[in-house]
């Protein structure tokens, strides 16, 4: 069989819709609004081949350097040798959404910011820094009273 080295080559599964997922685009993915400075996560939606990113770009997270009227810029990081190299990618916007990997740090500061106000109209001072976790503690093993026993195979019988 000849081997392929196509544009989407070995992307049967990769581009595949989900369950129950198949046919035309929800309008709803039309009117969500990008920025420059957005971070999205490339996902190429095989239902629209116009605009759709190369086989590397599909699952990798970049921001938002350009937005026109039916598409989006994407800065991305692509790992060549030993170095980083800082790709533009332009995709539509069929095939970017919105990322969430921020979505934890934006909360984290929310909280922060309401315990510091609720703290300062207390009059206290209060620590917002992340601790990492303690070591659990070691399984105790009591060893007054206790004697150490010897196990040893039981020989080898036969039943017959």
């Amino acid at each position: 069989m000849p081997h392929s080295f196509g544009y989407r080559a070995r992307t049967r599964h990769m581009f595949k819709k989900g369950f129950k997922d198949h046919g035309r685009v929800k309008l709803s993915t039309y009117m969500i609004n990008y920025k420059v400075g957005d971070i999205v996560d490339i996902k190429a939606n095989s239902a629209v081949q116009k605009g759709m990113p190369h086989k590397y770009y599909h699952g990798k997270t970049g921001i938002v350097y350009n937005v026109t009227p039916r598409g989006v810029g994407v800065i991305v990081n692509k790992i060549v040798g030993n170095r980083y190299l800082e790709k533009r990618v332009n995709l539509r916007i069929e095939h970017v959404k919105h990322s969430k990997c921020r979505q934890e740090f934006v909360d984290r500061v929310k909280r922060n910011a309401a315990l510091k106000k609720e703290a300062k109209e207390k009059g206290e001072t209060i620590t917002l820094k992340r601790v990492p976790a303690l070591p659990r503690e070691a399984h105790h093993v009591p060893s007054v009273g206790v004697l150490p026993q010897t196990i040893v195979p039981l020989p080898y019988e036969t039943t017959i």
